[in-house]
């Protein structure tokens, strides 16, 4: 449970119908165009991984769980669609030499596979659940109450007997209660 989120590792979903091994990083990197170049940028870039394992490092006043995880290689492992998608490849590992993070960085995605090719997988970011931990047991923390007023249709002969009552402060949904 890191900042609201809970992670697992890849194994772990592996046996679950949920997802919750997936993560990204946005770090500061410097990038330059060629090895004459004189003039690098410093810009954010997002990597995209998997956890494989959650250390906790102990230092006795402290403890600070880390992310052992594989990295998509950044040049060849990511496509940025036009249509705003960002597709990842899982097989290609890359930054084999810097695989922990803090666990406190990371920002949980999930992977989804691209139906028109199934090496590929397009990344959706997820949002926070706002855990709470209790008795050991995770339960969802309450939403504020929602104020709804619901308005009755009059009976008439324009509206018919299947609508019963609609939303005055949002789009509805009609439902045909007869099974279609």
């Amino acid at each position: 449970m890191i900042n609201g989120t809970l992670f697992n590792t890849r194994e772990r979903d592996n046996n679950r119908n949920t997802q919750n091994s997936g993560v990204s990083l946005v770090a500061k990197t410097v990038q330059v165009s060629s090895a004459k170049d004189k003039n690098p940028v410093e810009c954010d870039m997002t990597f995209y991984g998997v956890v494989n394992e959650i250390w906790e490092l102990d230092y006795i006043t402290t403890r600070v769980p880390v992310f052992f995880c594989d990295w998509v290689k950044s040049d060849s492992g990511i496509i940025y669609e036009d249509f705003g998608f960002t597709l990842v490849n899982l097989n290609r590992i890359g930054h084999k030499s810097d695989r922990f993070i803090l666990a406190s960085q990371a920002k949980q995605v999930f992977y989804v596979n691209d139906p028109s090719d199934n090496q590929w997988s397009i990344v959706l970011p997820t949002q926070t659940r706002e855990w709470n931990i209790k008795d050991g047991d995770l339960h969802d923390i309450p939403l504020g109450e929602e104020l709804v007023t619901f308005t009755a249709i009059e009976d008439n002969d324009e509206v018919d007997d299947d609508c019963i009552c609609f939303r005055e402060n949002g789009e509805g949904l009609w439902v045909d209660d007869n099974g279609s």
